[in-house]
């Protein structure tokens, strides 16, 4: 099938390689010159594992095409992925004018039927949006929407997690599907069918819906996800003043399937391009049809004070007043395998340090480029601050001389460090572990000061436990 890609993002790059790797003749469409340049000379702009590979095996075949030109790329799809971006605007909301762009060129250009899906994560009542623009498109260009000029838009949203989005899409645990029951619809569930029979041969993962049940679908997932990170993060605060080892009641109630193990970690909160914008977009839908999500509002609050549980660990260890101070940062990237720095709440902790006259080493496998982008422009007001972040090229560069160690992202790397290597190199052997990484009684035993979420700090002169 001739598949057209509008947007070469995560959700993009990803859709258009895997679609292409299973046969199908794919165009992918960016207005960022840059990408497609960077795409056209065998690169990737964005660190997903096994993307590049995937990319250059399609492209040595013929299958994949990267360009600017929106009236080819229009007339070459039958069916026309719109996976652009859609960032939270001021007040929350999804901002759609990149999804409502690229259908006013839809139907600009449209040169048959069209089926038109809308992979980026969208509110309730996008696809409505979507069908009055191009058919108002056509209308200008004296077009009747019929079946030769025609169109029916559905609703196909993403289940990718960054890091493993590859692997996603090729092995999907559900491939969701919105469509309208009318003619136009019947001929798009045919072609979407069709296109994602390959990943139905074991057996039936699609499951077809109306549209706007579609759209809420990936909404209430990511919320109910989101939800899952705060919960654990909210007892693990609780947990550190009654006495408590979070990780053990991780493995209780993970226990019961009713319940189960995912989402289950306390950390220093969830960030990337989904979580927080899907909760705020979600909380500001239900304001707009006069309802309170009490529970979501709670979410991501709750989210937005755990960004700061590791540095509170810090001051009350080391005091307010960091000057003079240098802190070895592990992980920039808001979760492993992937360069995102949306959100990353390396981003808060970082910033709090600085501000309180640290100086910070940071090393991210992958990251760093990305983290250098975002720094300058987060201290673009304050210059002397960013003097004092340094990015190095290995985690041993950071260690060197500092007063603590602060783990930010669960890199594998960084699971079994030489910790007697680690301790003589620190000026002062002390962990802020806001992934919880280590055994604190194994810490203990190495003579290391060990602060995790929610769990003991281990003094092992008294054997007793007193809180971090």
């Amino acid at each position: 099938m001739k598949i057209t890609i509008i947007g070469t993002g995560y959700v993009g790059l990803v859709t258009g390689a895997c679609l292409a790797e299973i046969g199908n003749d794919v165009f992918c469409l960016d207005v960022d010159q840059r990408k497609i340049d960077i795409l056209n000379s065998g690169g990737v702009p964005i660190h997903e594992p096994g993307l590049q590979e995937m990319i250059a095996r399609t492209r040595a075949h013929g299958r994949i095409t990267f360009s600017t030109d929106v009236k080819a790329s229009v007339e070459h799809g039958d069916v026309q992925f719109i996976a652009v971006g859609t960032p939270p605007d001021e007040d929350g909301s999804a901002d759609l004018q990149y999804v409502l762009e690229a259908a006013r060129n839809i139907g600009r250009y449209s040169n048959g039927f069209k089926v038109i899906v809308d992979k980026s994560t969208v509110p309730v009542g996008t696809a409505e949006r979507v069908r009055a623009v191009v058919a108002s498109e056509l209308e200008a260009r004296g077009l009747a929407v019929g079946m030769t000029h025609g169109f029916s838009v559905v609703s196909n949203p993403e289940f990718l997690k960054e890091g493993a989005a590859v692997d996603d899409f090729m092995r999907p645990d559900r491939i969701v599907i919105g469509i309208d029951d009318d003619a136009a619809g019947q001929i798009a569930r045919e072609k979407m069918k069709r296109l994602y029979a390959p990943f139905n041969r074991n057996h039936e993962r699609t499951l077809y819906m109306d549209v706007r049940s579609a759209e809420f679908t990936k909404y209430a997932a990511n919320a109910m996800l989101a939800t899952r990170i705060s919960f654990m993060n909210e007892m693990s605060n609780l947990a550190d003043r009654v006495g408590a080892d979070i990780e053990q009641v991780r493995r209780g109630i993970g226990s019961d399937p009713r319940i189960g193990y995912h989402f289950l970690y306390a950390g220093v909160g969830y960030g990337g391009s989904c979580f927080p914008k899907d909760v705020q977009a979600l909380v500001r839908t239900a304001g707009e049809n006069g309802q309170n999500l009490r529970i979501l509002e709670a979410v991501e609050a709750v989210n937005h004070d755990q960004k700061e549980v590791l540095v509170e660990k810090i001051v009350k260890r080391l005091g307010a007043d960091l000057t003079g101070r240098t802190f070895a940062v592990w992980g920039l990237a808001f979760k492993p395998n992937t360069d995102d720095m949306r959100e990353a709440p390396s981003r808060r902790l970082i910033a709090a340090l600085l501000a309180r006259g640290a100086h910070v080493r940071a090393y991210d496998p992958v990251a760093i480029e990305e983290a250098r982008r975002v720094f300058a422009l987060d201290f673009a007001d304050a210059p002397e601050a960013l003097a004092r972040l340094a990015f190095v090229t290995t985690q041993d560069e950071t260690l060197v001389g500092a007063d603590a160690l602060v783990i930010v992202t669960e890199w594998k790397e960084f699971k079994s460090p030489d910790f007697a290597h680690l301790k003589s190199v620190l000026k002062t052997p002390v962990i802020f572990d806001g992934r919880n990484l280590y055994e604190p009684l194994a810490m203990a035993e190495l003579g290391i000061d060990y602060y995790a979420i929610g769990r003991p700090y281990v003094q092992l002169d008294t054997r007793s436990d007193a809180r971090g």
